[in-house]
């Protein structure tokens, strides 16, 4: 699917952007529920703290009543003297010190005694109990009393006096409103909050804030539904001054209960105000970074659309004029189409002059000379020709595939398969005198550390700043190391950022090589006979914690805050290693630095390539004329252009789309030199599966691997190509597939012609 620079510049933007606002908008989340959590906890362990101290309250009363409820003075009862209920008196007065309230000594009849008067009371006719006309039989805490108004109430805990098994008496403590409120006014509840005590009955006995206004009311009937399902929780309501609450309530045992609440927005949780400012600063920073986009993609869609033109005027054999665009890159290749419609044209010219004196030369020669002189004759004039056109033709193939490495190359398309096919047809007419040939793959080299080192010193300068010291030290023992100097270079680089890092103020960084002793490859996995080499990365930065020194070579893991690194400096340094066939080390001390140690195989001196540039390129092909190749491929666009390549240097080519068909076809028809897979494929076997077992069942049949993926399972057992591969670099492979078999000639190479 095609999509314009346009629409890849918003995706762009919104693949770096969204990620940051989603990851904002998580955060914000995350704090409204944790803000709401805590609440929740708070005003629990609020509410349950405050039903303890009030069932501390009451059961203080009522243990009072239980004490005096076996009073030797009410041994006579209900029959009590005078001088028994003054003495009595005296004892209730005494056990009720310290606490507001005061105690009631009731009979069937009216009320003995009475800690409001001076003395002991005569029998009068006392007020009605919670409800029964009979005396208590079981101790209970009655609900709020309003009868004698609000400022009057009271609660009473009932105490049964029993003497010879039967209940003589009720002795009653009464719990006043004003001692709970001050309990609750000790809290000092945040602003906007509300804290209440209420009886069994849900009739408010104390509360903050209000006091005594709300003495006597009841509680809304949600509430008192809410409170009647459980004996705590949390609830939402409306409380009695109008205001929208969320709060929790716990009940006591005696069934009284403290609840606490607040407003209902505080509950849910707030947006801080920082919080705020950030999320406006972020949508305002996606939408500048939406129009600068736009405004970006304007810019290069134009020179983009002027460089179609100069394709599709180069196509049709016109002039091409240069303008610069503003864009390096539109600008190289716009220079580039000039050049070659320029090319095109004295090319044309030319060819058409020479051809045009070579057929009035070969007229003239037909009449001097035999018909095999002429041809002769035409063919070196035609090869010296092609020569000079094979060179245009070089700077059009060129520039088109310049243009195909732009990213805007998907609008271009149209000319550049035209250009494509102009350079295809020109092609055909010179293929029968020149061929080309390519380079081996670079392997890796023989890296002198004593020079590479103090070189490399000066680009670590660059990196790293002024700040840091660099130290090199190179024993004069070390031997060359056989590695790929690119990836050594970006190990090293890697471990110096990392030590950059862990010095924000600055320090040294030591690095060394020396030869490594039998300590230093102690546990290493490694021929005995090998020579290591041992390069240290030291800094005296701030160290690593031991828990963590151990996951250090762990891919995406990562010491620093998020967004400072991506995880990946120190896998690739381990990945490097081990590729090489070595080891990296790290030992770590908090406070005092961090050393990294590289155990690399030593040089042997004897591949004669090693340090050595790729060779130069050869003159011919290598020939696999006659080499019958069965080639595994499941793409069929691939396998095709693919079989259509070995065909035309001469190869029998038979085709398969997956490991199965290739194992029947090799059954079938065993005349195969090499089998050329993929290693990915679909089905049962993949290439590197259906490799051993070809190796088990066919053995004169050699199997060469391609993948463009990192295969280090096959690559210890057989020949793997890099997707895609050089032609030549594909040609030799085969050739050499064939050469290697066991007691099997290869086929004779067929050199290609001079260029």
């Amino acid at each position: 699917m095609s999509v314009t620079i346009r629409s890849r510049l918003l995706l762009l933007v919104l693949a770096v952007l969204l990620p940051g606002l989603l990851g904002m908008a998580w955060l914000i989340d995350n704090t409204f529920r944790a803000e709401r959590a805590a609440n929740e906890r708070t005003l629990r362990d609020t509410s349950r703290a405050l039903s303890l101290v009030i069932d501390s309250e009451i059961g203080q009363r009522a243990t009072v009543a239980r004490v005096l409820a076996q009073s030797r003075w009410l041994d006579e009862a209900p029959a009590l003297t005078t001088q028994q209920l003054q003495a009595f008196d005296l004892q209730a007065r005494r056990a009720l010190q310290g606490l507001d309230g005061w105690i009631e000594l009731r009979s069937a009849t009216g009320v003995l005694l009475d800690t409001r008067s001076s003395t002991a009371s005569v029998p009068t006719v006392p007020p009605p109990m919670a409800g029964a006309d009979d005396l208590a039989d079981l101790p209970l805490v009655q609900p709020l009393r309003l009868d004698q108004g609000p400022e009057k109430a009271y609660a009473a805990i009932v105490q049964p006096v029993q003497r010879q098994g039967a209940v003589v008496l009720n002795l009653v403590v009464t719990l006043r409103p004003i001692e709970l409120q001050r309990i609750i006014d000790a809290q000092a509840l945040p602003p906007g909050w509300v804290g209440t005590v209420m009886d069994s009955r849900g009739v408010v006995v104390a509360r903050q804030p209000g006091a005594a206004a709300y003495i006597g009311r009841t509680a809304t009937p949600d509430l008192r539904a809410r409170l009647a399902s459980g004996t705590e929780g949390l609830f939402e309501s409306v409380s009695l001054d109008g205001r929208r609450t969320a709060g929790y309530f716990s009940t006591s045992p005696q069934g009284w209960t403290y609840l606490t609440a607040m407003p209902r927005e505080q509950f849910a949780g707030l947006v801080p105000a920082a919080v705020s400012q950030v999320i406006v600063g972020a949508l305002l920073l996606l939408g500048l970074a939406v129009v600068g986009a736009l405004w970006v993609s304007r810019r290069i869609v134009g020179p983009v659309h002027e460089l179609k033109t100069a394709a599709a005027r180069m196509q049709a054999g016109a002039p091409v004029a240069y303008r610069a665009t503003g864009i390096v890159e539109c600008d190289e290749v716009a220079v580039a189409l000039a050049e070659a419609a320029e090319a095109i044209q004295h090319g044309r010219s030319d060819l058409e002059r020479q051809v045009a004196e070579a057929v009035e030369r070969t007229r003239q020669a037909e009449q001097r000379v035999s018909q095999s002189q002429r041809v002769e004759a035409l063919g070196r004039l035609t090869g010296g020709v092609a020569h000079d056109f094979n060179n245009l033709l070089g700077v059009i193939s060129n520039s088109a595939h310049l243009i195909e490495r732009h990213p805007a190359a998907t609008d271009l398309k149209l000319p550049l398969a035209a250009t494509l096919r102009a350079v295809e047809v020109g092609s055909q007419l010179t293929q029968h005198l020149l061929r080309f040939a390519g380079r081996r793959p670079v392997r890796p080299q023989a890296v002198e550390l004593g020079r590479y080192l103090p070189e490399l010193q000066e680009l670590m300068r660059s990196v790293l700043g002024r700040r840091i010291e660099i130290a090199v030290k190179v024993a004069p023992d070390t031997a060359p190391v056989r590695v790929d100097p690119g990836e050594l270079e970006l190990a090293l680089i890697n471990l110096a950022l990392n030590a950059r890092d862990a010095m924000p103020s600055g320090g040294e960084l030591r690095l060394g090589a020396r030869m490594a002793g039998p300590e230093d490859i102690e546990g290493l996995e490694a021929a005995p006979d090998r020579r290591f080499v041992l390069i240290t990365v030291g800094d005296d930065g701030v160290g690593i914690a031991p828990e963590l020194a151990a996951r250090v070579f762990e891919p995406f893991f990562t010491t620093k805050a998020v967004g400072k690194g991506t995880g990946l400096g120190l896998s690739q340094v381990h990945g490097f290693c081990v590729q090489a066939g070595g080891e990296a080390r790290l030992a770590s001390t908090p406070g005092l630095g961090t050393t990294v140690s590289l155990l690399l195989p030593a040089s042997d001196g004897s591949d004669p390539e090693a340090g050595i540039a790729a060779p130069s390129v050869p003159a011919t092909l290598p020939g696999i004329v006659g080499i019958r190749v069965l080639l595994v491929e499941d793409n069929e666009e691939l396998g095709d252009i693919t079989a259509a390549l070995l065909r035309s240097h001469g190869a029998s080519v038979q085709r398969a789309g997956h490991a199965a068909d290739a194992l029947r076809l090799l059954k079938a028809q065993p005349f195969i030199d090499v089998v050329l897979s993929d290693v990915v494929m679909p089905g049962d076997l993949d290439g590197l599966a259906m490799a051993r077992q070809i190796r088990r069942q066919h053995p004169t049949v050699s199997v060469l691997l391609i993948s463009g993926y990192n295969t280090a399972a096959a690559l210890s057992e057989f020949t793997v190509l890099r997707k895609p591969c050089p032609q030549e670099e594909l040609l030799a492979a085969l050739r050499d597939a064939v050469a290697a078999r066991p007691g099997v000639d290869a086929p004779a190479s067929h050199p290609s012609a001079p260029a």
